[in-house]
């Protein structure tokens, strides 16, 4: 798949698929990048499990039987009994106990289940890197956060909710890749970045030190792991406030979704921010329509999070 490769600058390699111009890093607060990332050297980074690559590549096949999928999906017991958990979790609200995983592709169907076995698969497949400043259950944490309210807020504009909480639950998985490949350059990062949170964001303060930022690894690293192209594209583009062509509004869905799970976890007023305002306004949304989402995603993402991190 060679889907952006036309913006991309020479240098920047992910396997068979460039990605992304990068902006120059520059010099900024006294920091500068002496040695850019090259994406060649963090696209296997961190390396899956070969069977949860395998349920990956089922999850990911739109023909997939549903005796096949819950029959992979038992041949572990610990994926199994987080996906149970979580299939009976208020976030689901189910109103009858489910007992397998078939059982769930009865109750919830299909896609519910393929969503809900590749949160549990991702959720236990890293070990916490040793990656000073980086906060592990914190990240998993505004993930799955991030992944409700999106599945929320495409519920509310009509848009595909099973792929906008994927997309949601990955959005930055380039921070994990980061901080499990390159722990000390990483640290570096959070630690310009907590220096300067008023006036440096987070993708500037990567960019500056590592000469790229969380989302084009993010994109390469789930473009490796096979996850649809949509997925790819607005993993990459979720920091754009304006993205390209057909991907735009699930790259907004995502973008609005991390800033709503990001207000909630720092104790933000429930009313949209100027960050977001207008890709709010964009996807038909009101202001009366956050506070609403906002209450359903704090509902809904304890119980998530209840689910797969305790």
């Amino acid at each position: 798949m060679n889907t952006l490769s036309s913006r991309v600058p020479a240098g920047v390699p992910c396997g068979a698929a460039p990605l992304f111009i990068l902006p120059s890093s520059g010099d900024v607060h006294g920091a500068s990048c002496d040695a850019p990332l090259d994406l060649a050297k963090v696209r296997d980074l961190p390396a899956l499990p070969a069977a949860v690559l395998e349920l990956l590549r089922l999850l990911g096949d739109d023909e997939v039987d549903a005796r096949a999928l819950a029959a992979k999906i038992g041949l572990d017991p610990a994926l199994t009994a987080k996906a149970l958990r979580l299939a009976n979790s208020p976030f689901y609200g189910v109103s009858r106990h489910i007992t397998s995983v078939l059982d769930a592709t009865v109750v919830l169907g299909l896609r519910a289940v393929r969503t809900v076995a590749t949160a549990a698969s991702l959720v236990g497949s890293f070990e916490a890197p040793s990656c000073p400043g980086f906060d592990f259950p914190g990240f998993w944490r505004h993930a799955l956060y991030s992944a409700v309210s999106a599945r929320l807020v495409a519920s509310a504009v009509d848009a595909d909710a099973e792929v906008a909480f994927t997309a949601g639950l990955l959005h930055d998985i380039g921070h994990l890749v980061l901080a499990s490949g390159f722990p000390d350059r990483f640290s570096q990062v959070l630690a310009l970045r907590a220096g300067h949170e008023s006036e440096l964001e987070q993708q500037d303060a990567e960019r500056v030190l590592l000469g790229l930022d969380h989302a084009a690894v993010g994109a390469c690293v789930t473009e490796r792991w096979h996850f649809p192209k949509q997925i790819v594209e607005a993993i990459a583009h979720h920091h754009a406030t304006r993205a390209l062509g057909a991907v735009a509004e699930l790259a907004h869905i995502v973008r609005v979704g991390g800033v709503l799970a990001h207000g909630l976890e720092v104790g933000h007023p429930p009313q949209v921010p100027l960050a977001c305002a207008e890709l709010w306004a964009g996807l038909g949304l009101t202001r009366e329509d956050w506070p609403r989402i906002a209450a359903e995603t704090e509902s809904q993402a304890q119980a998530i999070c209840a689910a797969l991190l305790d």
